[in-house]
């Protein structure tokens, strides 16, 4: 039955959903007589028009075939029987890839979608940050300038853009290479995914510092790498601990340590170098985010040390215009550019083309280096901000690492233990202040794992005010737990 839900009567909508759960329950059985359009629309008191609209959808899905002329009849003949599947307990069971099965082993929780007021999340920047008015102007020149640029583009990225990049590299890194050899990536994931792909193949080892970037590690295990954390203390990886390591490649960072802060020495570079030579093995450099320096020189990468045979230079634009623009890029060897462009042909085509032009204008105009400069101040305050309140809260209570560059430093408590830091954490979301632990980019099971509460305190996307409130904050939480209370 029909019912009517308005006074008008059904709609179309409705009488379809009912004509579709009577064929489907048999009503009319296989070949059946609907009622005529006509016939149907005097009985609910609708306009024919309604009706026939319903059968278009039933005949459009192929319940229903019509004549001109005739009723509509059924068409799915359908098994009224069909086999009664064996009871299942519990979840089905998930029939994934061993790619799948792998990854299923190290689930990531998801950002939650209501943050702490205050969070001292690392690698953010702040919305004040985004340079808005010169980005709307690059936008609309580039969808003014040419409009095939919104059809799809090269899969290595722009040629403007690569040029573009081509000079900055060289300008702000002293990195010398061809723009054929850049490839515009989704971010420094997509260009670790794109490595990973291309250059692991299930079982060969990949070497991570210990601590670490924690989804470079899943990427790796993820496409079945072995893989092997080695130490890195305040000169960097610990190259020493490489001599009877094998490994496919080792992915690093070595202009600032992530998270710990600190700069891979020359010695340690050249044997960095040396032990991938010897391997044919080659090395990742995540470069992500050198522009941040503040009581030091700029570090040469180690691109520039090599043979340019060996190294991928990993960087982004996440740490300077912000991490929702997904664009990142891969300097790779020559003789690997073909291959990689392949690889990224089939995965997504090619990254976005408008905010490729858009970032190819702000590198051309100078517009890009002009705003890192200011930016670059802006994190300084920040940064002094953070060291003097926790100075001002903590005294010696606490030591810090990792203050020289980048967007966070390290803070370590050295009167609550290890096994304390999660109460540290808990308490400080109870009064909605957000804190990363440090514990959890260590490999599992390690024991470079510290003895003492640690965090990784990123101050990027808060402002002068908001951290000193927030130290305050984590101040009070401390003081609670060194009482015992």
């Amino acid at each position: 039955m029909i019912r009517n839900r308005q006074a008008r009567g059904p709609g179309a909508r409705q009488i379809y959903e009912v004509l579709r759960a009577q064929i489907l329950a048999g009503t009319y059985g296989n070949d059946g007589a609907l009622p005529s359009s006509r016939a149907l629309a005097s009985e609910l008191g609708v306009a024919r028009a309604t009706v026939t609209s319903a059968y278009e959808q039933l005949s459009a899905e192929g319940f229903v075939r019509s004549r001109q002329g005739a009723r509509p009849r059924v068409a799915a003949v359908l098994d009224r029987n069909p086999p009664i599947s064996p009871m299942v307990t519990g979840p089905a069971p998930l029939l994934l890839s061993r790619y799948g099965e792998r990854l299923a082993l190290r689930p990531v929780p998801l950002p939650s979608a209501a943050r702490p007021a205050l969070d001292f999340r690392y690698g953010d920047l702040a919305a004040s940050d985004f340079p808005t008015p010169i980005w709307r102007r690059a936008v609309l020149g580039a969808l003014a300038q040419r409009q095939d640029r919104l059809s799809y583009g090269h899969p290595a990225g722009s040629p403007r853009l690569r040029r573009a990049l081509q000079g900055y590299l060289w300008r702000a890194r002293t990195l010398r290479c061809e723009a054929e050899q850049i490839i515009i990536v989704n971010g420094s994931q997509q260009g670790l995914d794109l490595c990973t792909r291309l250059l692991l193949d299930p079982g060969e080892g990949a070497v991570v510092e210990d601590p670490c970037y924690p989804m470079a590690r899943d990427i790796f295990a993820a496409a079945g790498g072995t893989i092997t954390p080695v130490a890195a203390d305040q000169d960097g990886l610990d190259t020493s601990r490489l001599t009877d390591v094998e490994a496919r490649l080792a992915y690093v960072t070595p202009s600032h340590q992530f998270p710990l802060g600190s700069v891979l020495s020359i010695a340690r570079r050249h044997r960095l170098l040396a032990w991938a030579e010897a391997r044919d093995a080659f090395l990742i450099e995540d470069d992500y985010d050198s522009e941040y320096r503040y009581d030091i020189n700029p570090v040469p990468p180690l691109y520039g040390l090599g043979h340019g045979q060996n190294v991928l230079y990993l960087g982004t634009v996440s740490k300077t215009l912000s991490p929702t623009l997904r664009i990142g890029y891969l300097v790779v060897p020559a003789n690997l550019a073909a291959i990689f462009t392949r690889a990224k042909q089939i995965i997504d085509r090619h990254s976005p083309a408008l905010e490729q032009e858009a970032l190819a204008t702000l590198l051309e105009s100078g517009a890009y280096e002009r705003h890192i400069r200011r930016i670059r101040r802006r994190m300084a305050e920040r940064r002094n901000a953070l060291l003097e309140g926790l100075r001002y809260h903590f005294g010696d209570r606490l030591a810090v690492e990792g203050a020289k560059a980048g967007l966070h430093i390290i803070a370590w408590f050295r009167h609550i233990p290890a096994d304390r830091e999660e109460e540290l954490i808990r308490k400080a979301g109870q009064v909605a202040l957000g804190l990363h632990p440090l514990s959890l980019l260590y490999a599992a099971g390690s024991a470079m794992r510290p003895d003492r509460a640690g965090l990784v305190m990123g101050y990027g996307g808060l402002d002068v005010r908001q951290i000193r409130r927030g130290v305050e904050l984590l101040a009070n939480c401390a003081a609670e737990i060194e009482s015992g209370s």
